[in-house]
């Protein structure tokens, strides 16, 4: 873990939200095999955490998206072996923001279902906010964080999460509100 700033500008208070990404190995959401999470208090980074992950299963067939294979990956904690790391830097109650939040909400909770931890936490999307609020051609994180000039190593967890903190932060700073954003 280690403390990073996303884009500099003063925004106003959003509170505590966690940017969280995953890359996955297979068709199932039951397979995270890397995990990016970005805390943002009071306005910015504070403070950021990556890991790859054991998917549940070994044929890894997004190595074209992310670059990840089984060599990389055999040999990392599973997901529910990590899950404590993630929880406590989530904190208690946490609210958590995504580019495509779908996507990560199914992921995280179908892997917490998998070890037997049944519970949802809230999910606000920076891409639902940057179709409403931007105007773009396109909206896909790579694509919004060009427009933004907020640097990125797409399909890299770690990379995506700060992507979708600094996308957050742009939004509440032209006053769009958590609830604007909430899935």
């Amino acid at each position: 873990m280690n403390a990073n700033t996303a884009g500099g500008a003063s925004v106003p208070r959003p509170g505590v939200v966690v940017a969280i990404d995953f890359e996955t190995a297979d068709n199932g959401a039951d397979s995270a095999c890397a995990v990016g999470m970005a805390r943002v208090e009071d306005g910015r980074v504070v403070d950021t955490l990556y890991q790859l992950l054991r998917p549940p299963r070994a044929r890894i067939l997004y190595t074209w998206v992310h670059g990840l294979t089984w060599a990389m990956l055999k040999d990392q904690p599973t997901f529910a072996q990590f899950w404590p790391a993630m929880a406590a830097f989530a904190g208690p109650s946490p609210v958590f923001v995504a580019h495509n939040a779908r996507f990560d909400r199914n992921v995280l909770t179908t892997c917490r279902a998998a070890m037997g931890a049944i519970q949802d936490s809230p999910f606000l999307c920076t891409l639902k906010g940057a179709r409403r609020y931007l105007n773009l051609p396109r909206n896909r994180l790579s694509d919004v964080c060009a427009y933004l000039n907020i640097a990125l190593t797409h399909h890299h967890a770690g990379s995506d999460a700060l992507g979708a903190a600094g996308i957050y932060l742009h939004l509440r700073a032209m006053g769009v509100s958590d609830e604007a954003l909430r899935i």
